[in-house]
């Protein structure tokens, strides 16, 4: 299964600047999805993350892995309109910098669901390069929970 950006904006909360992936290529609902980022020279962070010497920042290559796995996650219309929020983030590792022009791939595998807990395991790499991994522990809000239903 393929997703285009605006499919992936149906189950995603973000929107730019802050969605980070432009499309998914495989997707197997509450299993695993690869998706893809096309870095460019335009990206607001740019300005300032590195001028002279631009390098995407670390923060956001974690957010967008996570959001690969966010979209095998929240893919199952029961799981639309929940809120994915990180409760922790394991094993992170950079291993070379993400660069303008670069096309960022990253593949998601959901290894554990708890009720609305669990854990993804996250590699992306570039032109088959590896990049960047993590675990990341996440939780699905219902937005419509007040703070006295999540004692």
């Amino acid at each position: 299964m393929e997703l285009n950006v605006e499919e992936i904006m149906e189950i995603l909360p973000h929107r730019y600047p802050m969605l980070l992936v432009d499309k998914i290529t495989e997707l197997v609902p509450m299993d695993y999805a690869v998706g893809v980022k096309s870095v460019t020279m335009n990206e607001p962070f740019f300005q300032g993350h590195f001028p002279g010497h631009p390098v995407m920042p670390g923060a956001l290559i974690c957010e967008a892995m996570a959001q690969v796995g966010g979209v095998a996650l929240q893919y199952p219309e029961e799981n639309r309109g929940l809120i994915p929020l990180f409760t922790g983030m394991d094993h992170v590792r950079f291993r070379s910098p993400v660069l303008p022009g670069d096309q960022m791939v990253t593949k998601a595998v959901i290894k554990k669901i708890i009720g609305r807990m669990g854990k993804v395991h996250c590699e992306c790499s570039v032109e088959g390069v590896h990049k960047a991994e993590a675990d990341f522990l996440f939780y699905l809000l219902d937005p419509n929970e007040g703070p006295e239903d999540k004692k």
